[in-house]
């Protein structure tokens, strides 16, 4: 895998979620301002999806398995959206709430699949 993408995603993924964080904190609920992030997260994580499986395509294979690489770039490319459309049904702090946990999951994913690959 890159090893530049997995901690700039995982940086991003973090910064997301201390803003949402601090917007929850603040009782707000998501605003335009976070969806633009979400959508710079996610763009990093369809980045990831796609060199990830190109590398597959070449022939490179991660130590624990491609199954499960796979299976957690698909999770790690779905978490932030998921909870994009989340936050839109709930106006609330829960929101907010919602999106800085999927950063915080999203970090964890990025970590592990540093860890799958070989890294």
């Amino acid at each position: 895998m890159l090893d530049v993408l997995m901690p700039v995603t995982g940086v991003a993924a973090l910064s997301l979620a201390a803003w949402c964080g601090w917007a929850a904190y603040r009782d707000q609920p998501t605003k335009d301002w976070h969806f633009i992030g979400m959508a710079v997260v996610t763009l990093l994580a369809l980045v990831q999806l796609v060199v990830g499986i190109v590398q597959l395509a070449r022939g490179e294979e991660p130590e624990q398995g491609t199954t499960i690489f796979v299976a957690y770039l698909l999770g790690s490319f779905a978490c932030v959206p998921a909870a994009a459309f989340m936050s839109l049904a709930e106006r609330t702090r829960w929101g907010s709430v919602t999106v800085a946990a999927s950063g915080v999951v999203l970090a964890v994913l990025e970590v592990r699949l540093y860890d799958i690959w070989g890294g």
